[in-house]
């Protein structure tokens, strides 16, 4: 697969003199197109830091960013972004079909063409039919939607996610999880998306970069085995996804990246663990 996002030797400080305060210190990594690749890391490392400077929101101290291959200096017109906090990131006085048209208004799009992407979008995410209604009128997570909905739209190179999910209820967040990964498969997007949460970013995921502590660099690039098509129980049952986890976790924590042994000892254990409670569960279903 060609490269859509290309990251070189990317550090950004804050200050100067006595002052000065680095945040990312030389970071490099690539993202394929069609890629959902997840950054994970302690909090407080850098991972908005590095997000933003993705976006070309902040002009980085030193490296470069490219996507598909052209050098980002300022905001591209096909990067999208979903931030945390839905209930900012809607205009409340806007109807909801409108806050998703509302980036295709310098498109030079017709009026026509952008209400048939904003429906589209709707339609993409479960939300067909309030295209009337005003963000108020929703729950959080319908926010959250809309949200994506609005990044789809405009038809994206690269789709960047910043904790999308963190502000929802769990129940919600599995929803809008699945919903992310159907999407993504559909479309063919190319996503990076920083979450805090580890079993997100393994879930999520077709690879996940694990950040050290502040100044952040990657002290792991590991690619996620598990099938294209997920389930929030079954998945998260399996030998791959517990070993897995176990692993983003260690490295979090400053270990070491496991050797092959280590991980398949590991991938052993949790799937005997796995098997345990499969028989525990058909026992107690028998009683």
């Amino acid at each position: 697969m060609p490269t859509m996002l290309d990251v070189a030797g990317l550090s950004h400080r804050y200050g100067g003199g006595d002052q000065t305060h680095t945040v990312v210190d030389d970071l490099a990594f690539t993202v394929e197109a069609g890629e959902l690749a997840c950054i994970v890391g302690p909090s407080g490392c850098g991972k908005s830091t590095l997000l933003r400077c993705v976006a070309g929101l902040i002009k980085p101290s030193a490296g470069e960013v490219r996507l598909h291959g052209d050098l980002i200096d300022g905001v591209p017109d096909d990067l999208a972004v979903v931030f945390q906090d839905y209930s900012r990131s809607l205009f409340p006085w806007l109807s909801v079909r409108a806050n998703v048209e509302f980036p295709l208004r310098w498109r030079g799009l017709s009026k026509a063409e952008r209400h048939r992407r904003a429906d589209e979008a709707l339609a993409s995410v479960n939300l067909p039919d309030i295209g009337g209604k005003y963000p108020s009128q929703l729950s959080g997570g319908m926010q959250q939607r809309v949200s994506i909905a609005r990044a789809l739209a405009s038809e994206p190179a690269l789709l960047l996610m910043d904790e999308p999910f963190a502000s929802v209820d769990a129940q919600t967040r599995f929803e809008l999880e699945d919903l992310l990964r159907r999407v993504q498969r559909e479309r063919g997007s190319t996503v990076l998306l920083v979450t805090h949460d580890i079993d997100e970013s393994v879930y999520l995921s077709d690879r996940v970069l694990v950040l050290s502590k502040s100044p952040a660099k990657i002290v792991a690039d590991l690619r996620v085995g598990l099938p294209a098509e997920r389930d929030q129980i079954t998945t998260r049952e399996s030998a791959e996804f517990v070993s897995l986890r176990g692993e983003v976790a260690r490295l979090l924590h400053g270990g070491q990246p496991a050797t092959d042994a280590e991980k398949l000892a590991a991938a052993d254990l949790a799937e005997a663990d796995a098997a345990e409670q499969l028989a525990d569960t058909r026992s107690k279903e028998t009683l």
